[in-house]
């Protein structure tokens, strides 16, 4: 399999966790590469990233991605919670960190790189007042919780750990927020998350917002 990806990027890094949870073998076609982009704009038009290729199959999405392997690899199967209905509350947790963690902190960083004079102050309000809404949310639900579902590390988890970590340093979590403060650690010190995230360490110069020292 090989993963069209850049290290830096949550979405990437949520993907790339899963490889690494399950130690499933890839190429990570590194889009600094050379041709790398123009191999993923001939796969994906809209040119996002990740996208992986197995064969000739081709899956866009991180999630996608995540749940191929659990569909595909024996090893990687775990991820997804084989009841029912654990299965859609995981799932049901990584559209609410792709969604509205993941979201809010984009639309900061989007503005961040958007010229001065294009700005949009009303995009980053609106931003900020769902991380005001989706962090309390999170902190209750995590009160009592090692990860995102009861299921134990799932899907949900992958992309939880790049989402915090970006949005932590994007819109700070309060720290009366002690659950989802907590969650965010213990995210940060599984295995496989921190090693993504140190992989992307040389890269922090990209934020546009400003790296912050820590993490």
């Amino acid at each position: 399999m090989k993963l069209y990806a850049h290290p830096f990027s949550s979405y990437c890094q949520k993907a790339i966790v899963a490889f690494y949870e399950t130690d499933t073998p890839f190429e990570l076609r590194h889009l600094e590469a050379p041709g790398a982009a123009e191999e993923l704009a001939a796969l994906w038009p809209l040119k996002r990233f990740p996208v992986l290729t197995d064969g000739d199959a081709t899956i866009v999405e991180a999630t996608a991605i995540i749940e191929y392997l659990a569909a595909t690899r024996p090893e990687a199967a775990w991820l997804i919670p084989a009841d029912p209905v654990a299965a859609v509350e995981a799932r049901m947790m990584d559209r609410i960190f792709d969604n509205y963690v993941n979201g809010p902190q984009q639309a900061f960083v989007y503005d961040a790189l958007r010229p001065e004079d294009q700005r949009h102050p009303a995009s980053v309000k609106e931003a900020a007042a769902m991380f005001d809404r989706i962090y309390p949310w999170l902190d209750e639900r995590m009160k009592g919780r090692a990860w995102a579902t009861d299921h134990g590390f799932t899907l949900a988890d992958c992309g939880a750990g790049p989402a915090l970590f970006y949005a932590d340093w994007t819109y700070p979590i309060p720290e009366k927020f002690e659950a989802l403060r907590a969650y965010r650690a213990r995210l940060l010190a599984r295995p496989a998350t921190a090693r993504a995230v140190d992989e992307a360490r040389k890269y922090r110069s990209y934020f546009p917002l400003g790296a912050p020292d820590r993490d």
